[in-house]
């Protein structure tokens, strides 16, 4: 039974909010484990912050950084009980961006960006602004029928406000909150309006995919043309669809072209995209019907239950390739209708890579049949980008 949020009134918010002056470190803090994992998911750079102190304490005590934080602190408290004052307030301001990004210490307890601390601590802010401007300030998405809250209730979309403003200072263990709240708040809002997709699957390299992780840990990559195929996912448009008419032609083209024996390993990518909020997601469902209606074996089958673009399709598959320890110099083989491998082709989809990613996933290559393409995977596509908040 949905319980509905009380309407306070606006003394009551002004006596019930907290000031959001200064969040303790430890005191009173406790672990929640789900936005930790959210946390650690969304925010590598920042969120290592909260588990490495003296980096933390370092960055705050650069004179710039701490002049910044301050001017970030007062305009939160100008905000009084105005929830979307202070929405508004959580926002960093492009030199804001740039004081904390510049002056970002890399964590001992993290590996470092391909293209260095401050650009993956740049994304991770813009990841920040992005959450609260769709999550909490209603700005359309740029994919409105898959991304964002959907429409809801005004009265609804303040009781989200007003729990991530109270989430946001109530202390949580290994958090960032004593640096800036707006992390918390973000994650406040993601967990709020039931959209913590980004966590569904973790750890992805076990689960579903325990048994071709450890089938690739012994396997002698020579002896394939291809590192593995990359099948491509079609969301359904149809409620209550578990694979789409277009995902059945994909699977039945897989299942044909795993016959070769040049393959060992099909990934198969789509996330819980299509229609919105469905419960399905489409990873799952193929795997499902590659085994029980094509007898492949489970051992030569991964998931990549994130994605919801053919972008992120190939960004995904190519980063469980890294983590499968598969050759980066080895090509992979793209299966997936005619039309979708043409518009893989095509300088459009360069250039939306360049305007969706900042990066190529990979180099398109050869093209073997009219649903076959070639791709060489780049290590560029390891880069986390919450921009995505619900596959980074």
């Amino acid at each position: 039974m949905r319980v509905k949020a009380y309407r306070m009134a606006a003394p009551l918010v002004a006596a019930a909010m907290l000031s959001l002056a200064s969040v303790p470190a430890s005191a009173g803090a406790v672990r929640d484990v789900q936005a930790e994992a959210l946390s650690n998911r969304l925010f590598p750079l920042l969120g290592a912050l909260g588990q490495d102190t003296s980096a933390m304490a370092a960055l705050m005590a650069r004179p710039e950084v701490a002049a910044m934080l301050r001017a970030r602190q007062e305009r939160r408290e100008a905000c009084a009980a105005d929830l979307g004052c202070l929405a508004q307030a959580m926002i960093w301001t492009p030199a804001e961006s740039a004081a904390l990004s510049g002056a970002a210490v890399q964590p001992a307890n993290l590996g470092r960006a391909d293209d260095g601390t401050a650009a993956q601590a740049a994304r991770e802010i813009a990841g920040v602004n992005a959450i609260v401007r769709t999550f909490g300030l209603g700005q359309v998405p740029a994919y409105p029928q898959i991304d964002g809250a959907g429409t809801i209730d005004p009265q609804e979309a303040r009781a989200r406000l007003q729990a991530a403003a109270w989430l946001a200072q109530t202390p949580r263990a290994s958090s960032v909150q004593a640096l800036d709240p707006s992390i918390e708040f973000a994650l406040a809002l993601l967990d709020g309006s039931d959209r913590t997709d980004a966590i569904g699957f973790e750890p992805l390299m076990s689960g579903l995919n325990a048994p071709a992780m450890k089938r690739a840990k012994s396997l002698d990559w020579k002896r394939y043309r291809y590192s593995a195929m990359i099948v491509t996912g079609v969301g359904p448009e149809v409620d209550d669809m578990a694979v789409s008419p277009f995902g059945k032609y994909h699977l039945r083209l897989a299942a044909s072209r795993f016959a070769a024996g040049d393959v060992p390993f099909i990934i198969v990518t789509g996330g819980r995209a299509h229609p919105r909020a469905t419960r399905f997601v489409e990873a799952e469902q193929m795997r499902k019907a590659l085994i029980e209606r094509y007898g492949v074996p489970a051992e030569a089958i991964v998931i990549e239950p994130y994605a919801r673009h053919t972008t992120t399709n190939l960004r995904n598959a190519t980063r469980l390739l890294m983590a499968m320890g598969a050759p980066l110099d080895k090509d992979t083989v793209i299966v997936c209708n005619p039309g979708q491998s043409a518009s893989i082709e095509s300088p459009a989809f360069v250039q939306r890579n360049l305007a969706e990613l900042g990066y190529q996933p990979g180099q398109v290559g050869r093209r073997v049949s009219p649903t076959e393409l070639e791709f060489r995977p780049s290590p560029q596509s390891a880069r986390i980008d919450p921009r995505d908040p619900l596959d980074p």
